[in-house]
């Protein structure tokens, strides 16, 4: 890769959750101060990952080291082995070049490694990763409604549930959702670090469409309809950047297209416009995908 990029991802939530805080008996996240609603980098990632080990099939190079269940010092192993270096070597920290090796190894062999980084020092080492695509968190453009739904199971988990029930057999649970809102992300890709992990085009045109198509492979009944609305990408003619990413976010407005309403209810109450006399020279824009409805 030879050029730097800045991005705008949209999505919104309707009657679902989008990310439960497991500090606050999984409600929706919540910026205490202003009332927006947070989705963490992290849980945005995960959707990546999840996304590209189904599109490929978890098949080298795009193996996912943060899974499920995964046990990553088992991994670090395997690219000792690969190497054919002695893994009682890598527990003792392993020389410079054992570690620059293996981290080469993970690099090519981990899609998220390569991608988003990974501290790999654990058991065998492996090293540390910086990744060239950085997210922030996603914040509600409105403050958003946390409701609270008491749901019932017809069933229970055991006889002395049943027993205590005298055969009702009815078990109580809480449910949360937002019953709407939009959320915005920012993020930003560095040639430079894409270069030294071997983050490829081919990888970056993975991600885009991992950024349009992950909640369709992420489906669940808490998190009910979400769906990405923009990706608005601000690609740079250098490697180290022709403008800082502040002043390309500013050149985009997402605004509430009427105040009638007390909270936003749908799509159709936003609308996109973009200032492209804003964007400097040596950037320019590409739309990936936009369905909100433009000024």
């Amino acid at each position: 890769m030879n050029n730097r990029y800045d991005f705008i991802y949209l999505f919104d939530v309707k009657d679902g959750n989008p990310n439960g805080d497991p500090d606050a008996g999984n409600l929706p996240r919540l910026d205490p101060e202003s009332g927006h609603g947070l989705v963490t980098d992290v849980c945005l990632k995960r959707k990546v990952r999840n996304y590209v080990g189904l599109a490929k099939s978890e098949e080298p190079p795009f193996e996912i080291y943060v899974k499920e269940k995964a046990v990553l010092n088992h991994q670090h192993e395997r690219a000792y082995k690969a190497l054919e270096i002695d893994p009682s070597e890598g527990k003792r920290k392993g020389k410079g070049e054992e570690v620059d090796n293996a981290r080469k190894w993970m690099c090519g062999n981990f899609y998220d490694v390569r991608t988003f980084g990974a501290v790999m020092s654990t058991g065998v080492n492996c090293g540390q990763v910086r990744g060239p695509i950085q997210l922030t968190f996603a914040r509600s453009l409105d403050p958003i409604v946390s409701l609270e739904h008491a749901i019932t199971r017809m069933a229970v988990a055991t006889e002395k549930e049943a027993e205590k029930q005298q055969g009702d057999n009815r078990t109580m649970g809480r449910k949360f959702t937002v019953p709407y809102g939009m959320y915005c992300s920012h993020g930003f890709i560095s040639a430079k670090l894409a270069q030294q992990t071997g983050f490829s085009e081919d990888d970056l045109n993975l991600f885009w469409d991992a950024l349009e198509n992950m909640f369709d492979a992420d489906r669940s009944a808490a998190r009910g309809e979400m769906t990405p609305r923009g990706l608005i990408v601000f690609k740079h003619d250098s490697e180290m950047g022709n403008a800082p990413a502040w002043k390309l976010f500013e050149s985009v407005k997402v605004e509430r297209s009427s105040a009638s309403q007390a909270s936003p209810q749908s799509i159709a109450d936003y609308k996109v416009s973009i200032d492209k006399e804003a964007i400097p020279a040596g950037v320019s824009l590409e739309v990936k995908f936009l369905s909100i409805p433009t000024a």
